[in-house]
């Protein structure tokens, strides 16, 4: 064989070669992304600080519990902002002050969603969402409102049809939380109901909010269906250095209840009442838990239309849309 013939030879496989592959995308540099600004300098900081943390160890569980809270608490930061608003109005706002209080929550509200915009706290697509739950919200508390489920003092100017316009912040508080959270622990699922079924189960649970003053309450009805599809679902967080698992109906039963707790807050501090509340202020009742429950589905709803649900790393499960 001649040298041309041998240096062809040597060459063709390397032309038919295929390129090799890229290297797999890094989860956590893909979970950077997703944070704001501010989030990713907060991480990076966080990672720096615990660089020579053991990854085993009861300090390392620590270390896996004190992050948890602080991304937990990162998430509320919207919703207890506004919470602490409402408890300091009923503390300390005067009551010769020419601005109601209702039109002071409410301007306290607007301004705690402009600096959440304005700092990077919250993303432009993020603040859509934030939207929506807000009207979606107002729309049942002027529903609800005129049907005598809830009521707000007859205070401020700042109001649609008796009802003061920071009530639907309390609606956008939650959807805050579930946007943050969802991007702050880098959720996955597997075995997620398809998205259409979601879509008219949250249909249904908002229209039997309305129409149960009407007809038959479907409520429990709505529940059953609701465990039905989520049953097999298990949400997929990271929180530091590990991924945890949990079924998604628990997770949004836990929500529910802190949302609860909330309330109880919000309605001492004045912001709303019930009936039962009107002669003097007691607990809300529990069960006003299964409406945060079916509520939450709503709301978890109108979040995948954001971030649509993905399987977690290595899952071959797929949420269809």
């Amino acid at each position: 064989m001649s040298t041309d013939e041998q240096d062809r030879t040597d060459s063709e496989p390397a032309r038919a070669r295929p390129a090799p592959a890229s290297a797999p995308a890094d989860p956590t540099s893909a979970h950077q992304q997703r944070l704001t600004p501010v989030e990713r300098a907060i991480d990076r900081a966080a990672h720096r600080l615990l660089a020579d943390a053991s990854d085993r160890g009861i300090r390392a569980g620590l270390i896996e519990f004190l992050v948890f809270g602080a991304k937990q608490a990162w998430a509320c930061v919207f919703g207890a902002a506004l919470l602490a608003v409402i408890v300091a109005a009923r503390l300390w706002y005067p009551d010769d002050a020419t601005l109601a209080p209702n039109d002071a929550l409410t301007i306290a509200a607007v301004v705690i969603q402009v600096v959440m915009v304005t700092t990077r706290l919250e993303t432009g697509r993020e603040l859509w969402v934030v939207v929506l739950f807000h009207v979606t919200g107002t729309v049942m508390e002027i529903f609800k409102t005129d049907v005598g489920s809830w009521a707000y003092d007859g205070d401020g100017v700042l109001r649609i049809a008796g009802v003061p316009l920071f009530s639907g912040f309390m609606y956008a508080a939650v959807g805050s939380y579930l946007v943050r959270v969802h991007r702050l622990f880098d959720l996955g699922f597997t075995q997620y109901p398809r998205r259409w079924l979601t879509v008219i189960a949250a249909a249904a649970i908002y229209a039997n909010f309305f129409t149960h003053h009407f007809i038959v309450d479907l409520r429990w009805v709505l529940l059953a269906a609701v465990v039905l599809l989520w049953w097999p679902t298990v949400m997929h967080f990271r929180v530091w250095r590990r991924t945890y698992r949990m079924p998604l109906l628990a997770a949004f039963a836990l929500v529910a209840v802190f949302i609860w707790f909330a309330e109880n807050i919000a309605t001492w501090a004045g912001a709303w009442f019930y009936p039962d509340q009107a002669d003097g202020w007691q607990p809300v009742s529990v069960s006003k838990l299964v409406a945060w429950f079916l509520l939450m589905i709503i709301s978890v709803v109108l979040v995948t239309f954001v971030y649509p649900p993905r399987p977690s790393a290595g899952a071959s499960d797929r949420a269809d849309g």
